[in-house]
């Protein structure tokens, strides 16, 4: 079992019914995220040209549970290298009621924009160190460059630990669009939603 922390597209969320989210038939942002209130879905939202695709993704249990286990297992494909400077754009979203409020970002969690992945991964594992598992085994890197190519991770446990969330972050229902870009040019698109149950 492995850690596992953060927020949308740094690191961390899950669920045990191995469902799965469906592709956008076609191509773009205006194809609606599964329009549901709780459990897990994703989908693919950028332009059907760029390079980064979620092939498939799934999640346990439903609802995610902090602290607790996670299951994951993802599929990814690139046609294009992704290298430095990589920037990432959050949009997190919470249920209230029948209204969805913007979460700000506040201390590096919520709506966020990140201009530098790639230094953000190297922080978090120095270069040099060996990619932690189940990544090496499976062959998938965590530094940049991220190589054009297939990734897969098969449904591998992680722990999700006791963290103090703020009190807008915990339990309810949420959804998450992030946007991965360099130069200007987008590279992938995601979203996703998802129920968190904090104990």
């Amino acid at each position: 079992m492995k850690m596992l922390g953060e927020c949308w597209g740094v690191q961390h969320w899950g669920n045990l019914l191995q469902t799965q989210g469906k592709a956008c038939p076609g191509s773009n942002s205006s194809c609606p995220l599964v329009p549901q209130i709780g459990g897990f879905a994703w989908e693919n939202c950028g332009d059907k040209r760029d390079p980064v695709v979620l092939q498939s993704l799934s999640v346990a249990p439903d609802p995610i549970s902090i602290p607790g286990s996670l299951r994951i297992s993802a599929a990814v494909s690139s046609s294009k290298t992704m290298a430095a400077p990589l920037k990432a754009v959050l949009l997190v979203e919470k249920a209230l009621g029948d209204l969805w409020i913007q979460l700000p970002c506040i201390d590096q969690l919520g709506s966020c924009t990140y201009n530098d992945v790639c230094t953000i991964l190297d922080d978090l594992i120095p270069p040099g160190t060996t990619c932690p598992e189940p990544l090496l085994t499976y062959g998938i890197p965590c530094h940049c460059p991220f190589k054009a190519g297939s990734y897969s991770l098969p449904a591998s446990d992680f722990v999700l630990p006791e963290v103090e969330l703020p009190a807008w972050m915990t339990n309810g229902n949420y959804r998450v669009r992030v946007a991965v870009s360099s130069g200007g040019e987008e590279l992938a698109c995601v979203k996703l939603a998802f129920s968190l149950q904090s104990q």
